[in-house]
């Protein structure tokens, strides 16, 4: 008779060492937010074209960042859930999907209006793509490398930004604001056949639902092909929460991180599409020529990228919220230098500082978000984080149009654009104080002598 035995599917993952099938998996991560963020920073990259085509001031631009910014909060707050129920593959699979047909026809719109509404629609695919994959990404990962594994294949979504700068830079004057869309628009979709055929389903999602053992026996075995796992049964070190996953994220144990999550995805968010959604318009208006300005804004997400990989490997080593608290704050720096650059070189520099402060904090705040909730919630803690995130960077892409009409003046205007940075820190300082304490309590408890309670 056949012995069967029960393997902990985290710990199978934490105790082999990273191998060339997980880092498939991240590539595949990679790419499908490299193209979500190519779609999501290309409204940006395009708004001078449409509003000198159209004759558009910039009150009446801010609802193409902002529809769009509206469906990515949409999106993100109901696949979310679907990804918890579902499974995290399809979910992704299908947002990829949506975002790259409605990207296409945008391409399409003849009027304002109609690209309002196909900004929106396709938001709904981004925003519904990315917590899955960064979910994907920390469940294949081990502990040891998680932060840094999520944050390097995020940077996918600042590098797809950063190279929309480019591929506008050279389709644009060559076929207008409407080719940058069709490229947008067509890659996702060659890459959804490569991400059905190659991605595999999370194991920790099949092992919390029971379902599926032998699939993941399969997965578990290209990890690591010498391990006996023949009637295995596998599980999860947690039980699997009853009622709605985001009820349970406003539970007793965790509802003090997620208020500090939403409050800092909510200013990160508002600062970092304020300056993707507007930085290029702004550089403009100072003289800069067009391609040139392209270019310039293309630091912001290349900074992010660089920063990302850095802070990451750095939130596996340190306090994941006492880093991200020091790395907002270093991005109040470089934001309020933008408003003061004297040259271009400078306004480069404090761009790309910007970019690393704000984006490469925005991308580690994601890997802490996927590392806090459990699997049964874990999508969806992300995604509404996600979610309340998109409100702020709704707000930010208005606010940005209102700040340009007031006429402020560049200091002044950056000044208040750092101001949701010195918030977002304050936050994520508090958080690590809370979890300090927590940890501080939970080993009183079990010194000799101690109470429980």
């Amino acid at each position: 008779m056949a012995t069967i035995k029960t393997v902990d599917v985290e710990d199978f993952i934490n105790s082999h060492s990273l191998t060339r099938y997980q880092l498939l998996i991240v590539a595949l991560c990679f790419l499908a937010v490299a193209f979500d963020g190519f779609d999501t920073a290309s409204a940006g990259y395009i708004a001078p074209a449409i509003r000198k085509q159209w004759a558009l001031s910039a009150l009446q631009l801010a609802p193409v960042f902002g529809g769009g910014l509206f469906g990515l909060m949409i999106g993100a707050l109901v696949f979310g859930p679907l990804a918890d129920r579902f499974g995290r593959k399809p979910i992704l699979c299908l947002s990829v999907v949506l975002f790259g047909v409605l990207c296409l026809w945008s391409a399409y719109a003849t009027s304002l209006r109609e690209l309002i509404l196909l900004r929106f629609l396709t938001g709904l695919g981004l925003g519904g793509a990315m917590p899955t994959a960064i979910t994907l990404t920390s469940e294949f990962g081990p502990g040891k490398q998680r932060s840094l594994l999520v944050t390097s294949m995020f940077c996918g979504f600042t590098l797809g930004g950063a190279s929309g700068g480019v591929v506008a830079s050279q389709i644009i004057p060559a076929h207008g604001w409407q080719g940058v869309l069709l490229f947008g628009g067509v890659m996702p979709l060659v890459l959804v056949p490569v991400l059905v055929c190659l991605l595999p389903e999370s194991v920790r999602y099949l092992a919390l639902s029971g379902r599926k053992q032998e699939q993941v026996a399969r997965t578990l075995r290209r990890i690591a092909p010498h391990e006996a796992l023949d009637h295995a049964t596998f599980t999860v070190p947690e039980n699997k929460v009853k009622g709605s996953p985001v009820r349970n994220l406003l539970s007793k144990g965790v509802i003090v991180g997620t208020v500090c999550l939403w409050l800092t995805f909510f200013m990160s968010l508002l600062v970092y599409y304020l300056l993707t959604s507007w930085l290029p318009t702004v550089i403009n208006e100072t003289g800069i020529p067009l391609g040139m300005t392209a270019l310039v804004a293309a630091a912001l997400p290349l900074g992010s990228t660089v920063g990302a990989v850095l802070i990451g490997r750095l939130m596996d080593r340190h306090s994941p919220c006492l880093v991200l608290a020091g790395t907002y704050g270093i991005a109040t720096m470089f934001i309020l230098l933008i408003g003061v650059a004297s040259s271009l070189p400078m306004l480069v520099f404090a761009v790309f500082g910007a970019g690393f402060g704000t984006g490469g904090s925005q991308t580690g705040v994601n890997a802490l978000a996927a590392a806090y909730y459990p699997t049964s919630n874990r999508v969806s803690g992300v995604s509404w984080a996600l979610g309340i995130g998109r409100v702020g960077s709704i707000v930010g892409s208005v606010v940005g149009g209102a700040l340009l009409a007031m006429h402020l003046g560049q200091p002044i205007m950056f000044i208040l654009v750092a101001i949701p940075t010195i918030v977002a820190a304050v936050s994520m300082f508090g958080m690590g104080r809370h979890e300090a304490a927590l940890r501080s309590s939970e080993v009183a408890r079990t010194l000799p002598g101690s109470v429980k309670l």
